[in-house]
């Protein structure tokens, strides 16, 4: 048996996967704690968020010596390791790439902060220098948490060493596993905000405006051949010499690893936060939906930063605060499913209760707040409560998709519902709402690590085990309905 690895650099957990590269069956799968979070209780109300980069490489390291270890795994003959990871985040390193800075994660926030003195924030600063007629190049507007942001208010800052360079999380563990100069996919290249979609490098305009250079970003590769080889000081108890590919972006990566016909289908990402997204061979988009580089070759339109598993738990602790300032209930017992099976009770429409969901904001706007109407005395019931928040989710994603159709236009024969991630996998009563919403009911693989099941077929075709992502395809197996 041959096996496919893959790994997902993750901000809670870290997996990593063995998939058989002939039937697409997962045989081994092992997943840790993501370490590393040092920000500091003060640093947090600022929303900021660091993390030790050693630590979180460590996670990466500690996890593929556990694969190793598994007996699924020993004595199997290992093709090739695919990589994914967290995108967005970024961290300098020196000339022995070596980090001189904290992991400055996708949810850090101080982009958004007021520029002092100014009325205007650094986010709204870095896209007036790029100008509005570069989003058309970039793919998507710039955001707190991109590299291209962090580093600007860095090196605004002063905080950028001379010689130094900016990279992702797993653009650095891929370079210490094969011992190999940074590298890193347009797919993970394109959350920097920074490249130019239809060159699929970096964009030397909008670079040169924010003050910053080309030469202080990882090179632009492709991952249709390796990075490298994983070296014997860093082979984590795996064979010396397996082809290692190009990181890729864990969006795509879960795309990868939940849809079998890309060409033919929509996937919708119920996890913390949401996406729905469609492949594309085009580079026309329309704000708020993002053009994001796929791996290889063409793109995805992207709806992202939707409302997702985080509102849920928005309600969840309300309704446990709750019971703990009533009823002196346990404070640690969490009432997800108690939710749910009210939300069961509930008529589709909660009696005219609606709930709008976006209780943390949305990407275009992080101030936007949540809200209910149709609130009566017959609609205010708990089970409505709890069903008019899964019915907003739903109708979230609807509107989302609606927006990208906009831009593809009608398609001829409605494509396949995809749906990944465990906000809808675990929740019933959210996928009877999206089916609902989208007419059909939502496939779902038969495995649950989407983003490292991404990986491992990239790692596939990067080391020439698969011809292509078509036939990579047909290694997804989807859960009986």
């Amino acid at each position: 048996m041959t096996l496919l690895l893959g790994i997902d650099l993750g901000t809670t957990k870290t997996t990593c996967i063995a998939v058989n590269s002939e039937s697409g069956k997962l045989v081994a799968s092992v997943v840790i704690p993501t370490c590393g979070n040092i920000t500091s209780e003060e640093a947090l109300k600022l929303g900021r968020s660091e993390w030790d980069a050693a630590a979180v490489l460590q996670s990466g390291f500690d996890c593929l010596s556990e694969i190793a270890r598994h007996p699924a795994v020993v004595n199997q003959s290992i093709a090739s390791l695919g990589v994914t990871g967290q995108q967005h985040g970024m961290l300098l390193v020196d000339r022995d790439l070596k980090p001189l800075s904290p992991l400055i994660n996708w949810q850090d926030q101080r982009g958004n902060e007021l520029i002092p003195g100014r009325k205007s924030t650094w986010v709204e600063e870095a896209r007036d220098r790029c100008g509005e007629d570069s989003v058309a190049r970039l793919g998507c507007r710039l955001n707190s948490g991109f590299l291209g942001t962090t580093l600007f208010w860095l090196n605004e800052q002063g905080l950028v060493p001379p010689g130094s360079r900016a990279c992702f999380i797993m653009d650095l563990l891929v370079s210490q596993l094969t011992n190999g100069e940074l590298q890193t996919d347009p797919s993970v290249a394109g959350s920097a905000g920074i490249l130019n979609v239809a060159s699929r490098d970096w964009d030397p305009g909008a670079i040169e405006s924010l003050g910053l250079s080309c030469d202080q970003l990882p090179a632009v590769q492709e991952v249709d051949r390796p990075a490298g080889q994983l070296s014997a000081a860093r082979a984590c108890g795996l064979p010396a010499g397996t082809p290692v590919a190009v990181p890729i972006g864990d969006h795509q990566a879960s795309f990868l690893g939940s849809v079998a016909d890309r060409h033919s289908s929509v996937l919708l990402n119920v996890g913390t936060g949401a996406q729905v997204a469609v492949f594309t061979n085009n580079t026309v988009f329309s704000p708020p939906v993002e053009l994001r580089p796929f791996p290889i070759q063409g793109n995805l339109l992207s709806n992202v930063g939707l409302t997702g598993g985080w509102s849920f738990q928005v309600i969840e602790s309300f309704v446990r605060q709750l019971g703990v300032t009533l009823f002196s209930a346990d404070s640690d017992h969490a009432v997800y499913d108690q939710l749910t099976a009210l939300a069961r009770q509930a008529d589709a429409d909660c009696g005219g209760l609606r709930c709008v969901p976006t209780f943390s904001g949305t990407r275009s706007n992080p101030l936007q707040t949540g809200s209910f109407d149709g609130i009566t005395p017959h609609s205010l019931t708990p089970a409505n409560f709890a069903r008019a928040v899964l019915n907003g989710m739903a109708e979230n994603y609807r509107l989302a998709w609606n927006q990208i159709l906009e831009i593809t236009g009608p398609t001829a024969t409605a494509p396949t519902l995809v749906g990944a991630g465990n906000g809808l996998r675990e929740n019933p009563e959210l996928a009877a709402a999206v089916a609902r919403q989208f007419g059909s009911v939502a496939m779902v693989t038969a495995h649950r690590e989407e983003a490292a099941f991404g990986a491992a077929l990239v790692g596939g075709v990067a080391a020439g085990v698969l011809s292509s992502l078509d036939d990579a395809g047909r290694l997804i197996n989807y859960a009986p309905e």
